[in-house]
């Protein structure tokens, strides 16, 4: 038996960083390790600047996702007004930037999905600094404010943190009601038009190697470049990430 932190990701838009090269930013179709646990950062009250709790906390934890929805692909035409790099010229706010003498454009595109919904399973190394007890009454009563990769991607619905003990992490998922019944809910009731979010006939679940228990048949493994090496160089190691589905029961339609 172990335990597990579950918590659920909603927003009307989200950004789950890909590997970027030049003006293309790409996003994950699922949340990512940095974005989970730069989520719970956040909740923690844990700056950026800190990189001995940052890389603490990346080592003791480990993640699993639920994509109970997936949302649709969005891509967005991005401009952006920066003035030019000078030697000894630090520009401290946005607002320093825009005062600037000369502005430059820089052109973007950027992904994001929209109406997409996850659960996560945090679950602690035994070396790991931090307790699940904690994380879930940060996420509850969050030092920082929270969003969905970017700052423009806010939460929807309240993360509802819970811990479970189960036998493996297929058995705290299921333990685990998934957000789609609320959402459906909360979709008819907003609007006059137009249907409930889709339910997908699949449910995807990604979890990572070096899980103990997983109770699912591992059908893919992926790698990523998304674990923690150094917030303060913005640079990642590589990690395998396994990855399962199953058809969605009747009794959660």
């Amino acid at each position: 038996m172990a335990d597990y932190l579950l918590f659920r990701l909603y927003g009307p838009m989200a950004a789950w960083g890909d590997t970027a090269v030049g003006e293309f930013r790409p996003s994950h179709g699922h949340p990512t390790r940095t974005g989970v646990l730069g989520l719970v950062a956040a909740a923690l009250g844990i700056t950026r600047d800190n990189e001995a709790q940052l890389l603490a906390l990346d080592r003791g934890c480990r993640i699993a996702v639920r994509l109970d929805t997936p949302g649709e692909l969005l891509r967005d035409y991005h401009t952006t007004q920066v003035p030019p790099q000078q030697r000894k010229v630090r520009h401290y706010t946005r607002r320093d930037e825009l005062n600037a003498d000369k502005l430059h454009t820089i052109l973007s595109q950027r992904d994001y999905r929209t109406d997409t919904a996850a659960s996560i399973a945090l679950s602690l190394a035994t070396d790991a600094k931090i307790s699940l007890d904690r994380i879930k009454h940060a996420l509850q009563r969050p030092a920082l404010p929270l969003y969905l990769g970017r700052k423009s991607c806010p939460l929807a619905l309240p993360l509802a943190p819970e811990i479970i003990i189960a036998d493996s992490l297929s058995s705290a998922f299921a333990a685990y009601p998934d957000s789609l019944t609320q959402l459906d809910e909360i979709t008819q009731k907003s609007h006059a038009y137009g249907d409930a979010l889709p339910r997908p006939d699949l449910i995807r679940f990604f979890w990572e190697e070096s899980e103990p228990a997983p109770g699912m048949q591992t059908e893919m493994i992926y790698p990523r470049r998304d674990c923690l090496r150094s917030r303060r160089r913005w640079q990642f190691d590589p990690r395998n990430e396994c990855y399962a589905a199953q058809p969605l029961k009747e009794d959660n339609s």
